[in-house]
């Protein structure tokens, strides 16, 4: 019976294999579109011109990667699992990753976290946000700096936090 790691292993070089000598652009476009300036610049346009909702979007935002951030880089400090393009043989990530682990996936986790505040506030663009975390997750395996269980355990901490927050203040 194959371990939960083996298909794990699989899945990635299935996946990263799409990639090989094929132009990454886009996918790097997709995945730069969740480092956090987005997020930024989409909370501060809601808050300024969307007098309904926007407020609220912005504080809810603000507490609820307030409480990502630390409990990721702690996540991140306790697993200390090396990136697949650290340590599978033969593989190259068509990115440098910004820190040395790769669980969680910080881009899924904020993405993740984002769509769902933006889902409860603002339900007719929730299947796009969904859609859109999603690819970002994606693109992170894609990219050959993430398993997919990396993905999977972003996006669970994006929902568990994002759930909170909401709870607290929306």
């Amino acid at each position: 019976m194959k371990s939960l790691t083996k298909y794990d292993t699989d899945l990635f070089y299935r996946l990263y294999k799409l990639t090989l000598k094929r132009d990454c652009r886009s996918i790097i476009w997709l995945s730069k579109t969740g480092d956090g300036y987005l997020y930024f610049v989409i909370g501060m346009l809601l808050w300024a011109f969307e007098p309904e909702h926007g407020e609220l979007f912005l504080y809810t935002a603000l507490m609820a990667y307030a409480l990502e951030l630390p409990i990721y880089v702690l996540l991140k400090k306790m697993f200390k699992r090396p990136r697949p393009c650290d340590f599978l043989m033969n593989l190259t990530a068509h990115v440098t990753p910004s820190d040395k682990f790769s669980l969680p996936s910080g881009h899924t986790a904020a993405a993740t976290l984002m769509a769902c505040i933006v889902a409860h506030y603002y339900p007719s663009f929730a299947a796009l946000a969904y859609c859109w975390a999603a690819l970002i997750g994606l693109s992170r395996v894609l990219l050959g700096v993430h398993y997919p269980s990396d993905v999977v355990a972003g996006s669970l901490l994006g929902v568990t936090i994002a759930t909170l927050s909401i709870s607290i203040l929306g």
